[in-house]
């Protein structure tokens, strides 16, 4: 097990009793939590202020919420778990008796043993989530319900980290930061970016990479509402969602469909031999179907292990800690590294010697080759690259087109700018 895993995995758990939301303090929390990670700018956008076709909705607390039964018994608690309470409920204070609260009610039949998690953002509405067992045993009789919450003017809020790369071209990295107690979606999400972020800031990356954090849907198109001017520089970008999990690594590409992460991903992931599924753009899911929008139009793909409702514990207590495991993410983050790698390295060349063949051995390139167990197939990335090199091919189309390794394309290329041969 690496020590990232395990450290993700710690990060996941310290998150995971957290109540977040679309908006409110639980949201702040989990930014100063993963801010000791790395340095954040958080944005505090007001109640009312309208983001492209949408408005800042009211900001959402919540204290305390319970069902206390006829002898005074707390048979759904809060504190016992943020999934109790139905996301976004206004404050109640009443007694009534069970055939009426069964209204506000929300179980899982067919999984009578989970709580499931449910939410009302603009809607104005108040429940409870239980276990459907919980539900089977409770008398008749009058119940006090309390949601000691508050629904006010306040601010959405979302943060920004960013890696300075050799140019201001940007690939953004997103996650949520809405969900409660949901350890995969998407606190598994969390933690690899966090750890994505950290890994990048150990190199000279060739992009900028902007990580950010915000809710689902409402916080897309608010930092897209936001960032109009800087948009045009984003030039890729990947959704992190579903990232702990122990099914197959799942990429779903660009509404483009032939953008450069997707086709990077596709390779990357069928490179790495990794038991894994490419599916096609829909606009539902997470927060690409928002930078994919027609006006914007961004080059982003969706990377998670199982797909978002393709799982039974899928927006359940079941999705808790025992689900996602340090191996599962430590290889989220793995393929998330070996695909930026490929992505940063990935230019197009012009060959600076383009009538026949250059002598490379009087330029000493064979003569670097000495010694190593793949001289035959660098020589032949020099001489692929050498051909491909009229500044219409990337290293990619390179890799692609001769049957070669991305690294060791790329290793020539570097051998050839060096002696003059080739220029980006």
């Amino acid at each position: 097990m690496s020590t990232a895993g395990e450290e993700m995995h710690a990060l996941v758990e310290r998150l995971y009793p957290l109540c977040r939301s679309i908006t409110g303090d639980g949201v702040r929390a989990t930014l100063d939590i993963v801010g000791e990670h790395i340095p954040l700018q958080v944005n505090e956008v007001p109640t009312g202020t309208q983001v492209l076709d949408w408005t800042v909705p009211q900001e959402w607390n919540i204290r305390d919420a319970y069902i206390a039964d006829p002898a005074g018994n707390r048979v759904v608690d809060f504190a016992a778990s943020s999934l109790h309470v139905l996301g976004y409920s206004v404050p109640v204070s009443a007694t009534m008796p069970l055939s009426e609260l069964r209204a506000h009610l929300h179980t899982l039949p067919d999984h009578p043993a989970w709580v499931p998690y449910r939410t009302s953002y603009y809607k104005p509405e108040w429940g409870f989530c239980l276990a459907q067992e919980t539900l089977d045993a409770l008398p008749e009789g009058d119940y006090e319900v309390c949601i000691d919450s508050t629904l006010a003017d306040g601010h959405l809020t979302y943060a920004e980290h960013v890696v300075p790369g050799q140019v201001t071209d940007e690939v953004i990295v997103s996650c949520h930061v809405c969900h409660p107690s949901l350890a995969n979606d998407n606190l598994a999400g969390i933690a690899v970016a966090t750890y994505l972020a950290r890994a990048l800031a150990q190199e000279t990356p060739y992009y900028t990479y902007r990580f950010i954090y915000a809710p689902g849907t409402i916080g897309a198109i608010t930092w897209l509402a936001r960032n109009a001017e800087r948009v045009e520089r984003v030039k890729h970008g990947l959704v992190l969602a579903c990232a702990g999990d122990p099914g197959q690594l799942t990429y779903k590409q660009s509404r483009r469909g032939d953008a450069e992460i997707d086709r990077v991903m596709r390779h990357v992931l069928a490179a790495s031999e990794r038991p894994h599924r490419v599916a096609e753009f829909t606009p539902y899911g997470y927060d690409e179907r928002q930078f994919c929008s027609p006006g914007f139009d961004l080059g982003v793909g969706s990377l998670s292990r199982t797909p978002y409702a393709g799982y039974p514990e899928y927006h359940t207590s079941a999705d808790n800690l025992d689900f996602v495991s340090p191996e599962a993410m430590a290889d989220t983050l793995a393929i998330c590294r070996e695909a930026f790698a490929v992505l940063d390295r990935n230019r197009q060349y012009v060959n600076l010697s383009p009538y026949g063949e250059p002598q490379l051995g009087r330029r000493g390139l064979y003569d670097s080759l000495g010694g190593r167990s793949d001289a035959k197939q660098a020589q032949m990335a020099m001489l692929w690259v050498l051909s491909l090199s009229e500044g219409e091919h990337s290293l990619l189309d390179v890799a692609e087109r001769s049957g070669l390794p991305f690294d060791t394309v790329a290793a020539a290329a570097d051998a050839l700018c060096g002696a003059g041969l080739i220029k980006a």
